[in-house]
């Protein structure tokens, strides 16, 4: 019985982490950008340098990975809501008293 809710908790955390994957590149891409002063929009790539290192490129491929939440947050709402519907027939097929075994089987 337990076993199956930590099944049911880290499919959730599944969902979630595919879902929201895109928004957190975007941010920090963002993050990155805004603390060192660069420029960072989906025209072209600027550069950006961080210790002696150009990271312009791969600061915009981050921020184009936003374009990903079209399609992940959608498919991830649906499965949430799938989610949702088994975590609920679960718990009201877990709260059944089991039936006592009968005398003469003992």
């Amino acid at each position: 019985m337990r076993m199956r809710w930590v099944v049911m908790l880290v499919v959730l955390a599944v969902i979630l982490v595919v879902m929201l994957a895109p928004m957190a590149s975007v941010m920090i891409a963002g993050s990155i950008a805004d603390s060192h002063g660069c420029v960072l929009h989906e025209g072209a790539v600027n550069p950006c340098i961080v210790d002696g290192k150009d990271i312009g490129e791969t600061l915009y491929t981050m921020g184009m990975m936003g374009w990903l939440m079209i399609a992940t947050i959608p498919i991830g709402a649906i499965a949430l809501l799938g989610w949702v519907v088994v975590a609920i027939i679960l718990l009201v097929t877990g709260r059944r008293k089991p039936t006592p075994p009968p005398a003469d089987a003992i």
